[in-house]
């Protein structure tokens, strides 16, 4: 576990300094990210009593990935240049984590945490984690995944607004979701082979 943390902390480092070389000194509000994010999560799982709702398991996964994007961005901000000390934290952390059995509730608790404290809590993220089944080796391949499609999008526009987020019917989300799915995660050239992937699923939504 300790190397997969390591290579995202590194993934995650790229992935900011490509958006802004000097993002370590911007004060960006990752805190903010992650809240905003815990509301979506909310909407695809579901939360309204006057409608009947099934939680969108691939969704909520997908923005439980987004939140660690942004976790592991404070995590490398309080913890410069000692990647070893943060994934020693993340794992211990990890694996103390107690889900209450209500994942809304946690959710919530989660949420309170992040406004509370602006800073990234790593117990609750694994009971949100441990309450939809995410395991850590399937949160560590949809991190990959997600890591190249944000490279994808800042590869054709995302920052000046020329980016198609929509592509034919689904959203690019969701071509990650099934591109993932139809690809070798242990095969050394995943990363690349992905990137191909929505690449061309891009080329022919246009």
């Amino acid at each position: 576990m300790k190397q997969q943390i390591l290579a995202m902390l590194e993934l995650q480092n790229a992935m900011n300094s490509r958006v802004n070389e000097n993002w370590a000194e911007q004060h960006f509000a990752w805190y903010r990210a992650i809240w905003v994010e815990c509301a979506e999560l909310l909407d695809h799982y579901g939360w309204k009593w006057w409608k009947k709702q099934t939680p969108d398991a691939n969704q909520v996964k997908l923005e439980l990935v987004d939140i660690w994007h942004f976790g592991l961005s404070i995590l490398l901000l309080e913890s410069r240049n000692h990647h070893g000390d943060i994934a020693r934290l993340v794992e211990q952390q990890l694996a103390n984590a107690k889900p209450s059995g209500d994942f809304r509730e946690d959710l919530e608790a989660f949420t309170l945490s992040t406004l509370r404290t602006k800073k990234f809590d790593v117990a609750g993220f694994g009971a949100l984690m441990a309450g939809v089944g995410l395991s850590f080796d399937e949160l560590y391949t949809r991190y990959v995944g997600k890591n190249v499609l944000n490279f994808f999008r800042q590869d054709h526009g995302y920052q000046d607004g020329s980016y198609r987020k929509q592509w034919g019917s689904k959203e690019d989300n969701e071509h990650l979701v099934e591109a993932v799915a139809e690809l070798d995660h242990r095969c050394p050239a995943f990363k690349d082979d992905l990137y191909q992937a929505l690449q061309n699923r891009y080329a022919d939504s246009a």
